[in-house]
């Protein structure tokens, strides 16, 4: 079975080198992935590059890594921190503190998992989140530099980073804490997306569980503190019940939404084999979450294009995906966030949430 699922990643990271790996500007050493397939001459010349998507990139490029070890692909993951260096100005940070807690999580792991260090990345990036922590603004941190919106993509990523970086796990409890008592939905047991001016935004996203699924896990592990495994439990059941009916994590179209159900897949897959398991209700919470892993790896194989024989998948794991053209509306970035584009299958987001899903799955069952 885990050849099955290491055969189906393997194919899923070739789909995405063929489509959208290429040199930075002619610059020796470096690479990003292009934004759309096919792509528009801006594009392939990185007027627009999106720096979350960038990081998920390096994070599926270091899970490849960890499932396959290659030194063709260290040199990948090398040139792949270089170019998001270079595009982002020759800097690590930008405004946005979601942005930037997943590049750090991306760079902590090309350490640990493929010996990649980036060491005065990640401390910088470690400062931006602990001096961004204002309890007494009613956060949490906030999503972006001068903002009073305090939200579940910006906390959880980060606490995950603290807890596995320089051993902040108080901050990362702290956040944690935070999250459980300001943005947990009473009735459904999901998470709110955030708050602004005391106000919660209700809207519920796949990838909001996904974090704080993480999260949770991770504290859960390296704490062995009660209350967060069974957060954990008690979020994985909601997202069975609520955001995967048949047992399939919901879709959420392109653009930044094409990576909000991979990123689920992450974290599920991290809980199905990182929380403890010594409790009934433990074991019980690592085989739903797996399940729903499994399910949504398959129902997304089978709905799955082949262009040139490797896999295009869409954005619906449910139904089945369109090869998209050149033509039709670009995905556009406006007022913080990417929206999709006209054919969603384009999109970089959705075809790295593809490959995410697929090495999750490898994850559940290697």
């Amino acid at each position: 079975m885990d050849q099955l699922w290491a055969n189906r990643a393997a194919s899923a990271e070739a789909a995405v080198a063929k489509r959208h790996l290429r040199t930075l500007w002619n610059l020796p050493g470096t690479q990003l992935g292009v934004v759309g397939w096919p792509p528009t001459r801006r594009d392939r010349l990185f007027g627009t590059w999106h720096y979350w998507w960038q990081a998920h990139l390096l994070d599926c490029l270091i899970d490849a890594q960890g499932r396959d070890p290659q030194p063709a692909r260290l040199g990948t993951i090398t040139r792949q921190i270089r170019g998001h260096r270079l595009r982002n100005n020759g800097r690590w940070t930008n405004s946005y503190y979601d942005d930037m807690a997943w590049l750090a999580l991306a760079l902590e792991r090309a350490e640990r998992v493929a010996g990649v260090a980036r060491p005065r990345a990640l401390k910088a990036l470690c400062e931006q989140f602990v001096n961004s922590w204002v309890p007494e603004d009613g956060g949490g941190i906030p999503w972006r530099k001068q903002d009073q919106f305090f939200n579940a993509p910006a906390n959880g990523p980060a606490g995950i980073f603290l807890a596995r970086y320089g051993d902040r796990l108080r901050r990362a409890q702290q956040m944690a804490d935070w999250i459980d008592e300001t943005l947990i939905d009473p009735e459904t047991h999901l998470v709110f997306d955030g708050i602004k001016g005391g106000s919660l935004v209700r809207a519920q996203y796949t990838y909001c569980q996904g974090v704080v699924v993480g999260l949770e896990t991770e504290l859960a592990a390296r704490t062995r503190d009660d209350r967060h495994p069974v957060r954990v439990h008690r979020l994985v059941a909601a997202i069975g019940e609520h955001m995967a009916p048949g047992g399939i994590l919901n879709g959420a179209g392109g653009g930044d939404g094409g990576l909000f159900s991979g990123v689920t897949a992450r974290y599920l897959a991290f809980a199905a084999t990182t929380l403890p398991a010594e409790s009934v209700d433990g074991a019980a919470t690592r085989d739903a979450a797996r399940e729903i892993v499994l399910a949504s790896a398959q129902a997304a194989w089978d709905n799955r294009q082949n262009v040139d024989g490797l896999p295009l998948f869409g954005p619906s794991w449910d139904s089945a995906a369109e090869v998209p053209t050149a033509a039709g509306a670009q995905g556009q970035f406006i007022e913080g966030a990417v929206n999709s584009s006209q054919t969603p299958e384009r999109d970089l987001s959705v075809q790295l949430s593809g490959w995410m899903l697929m090495e999750a799955a490898h994850t559940v069952t290697a």
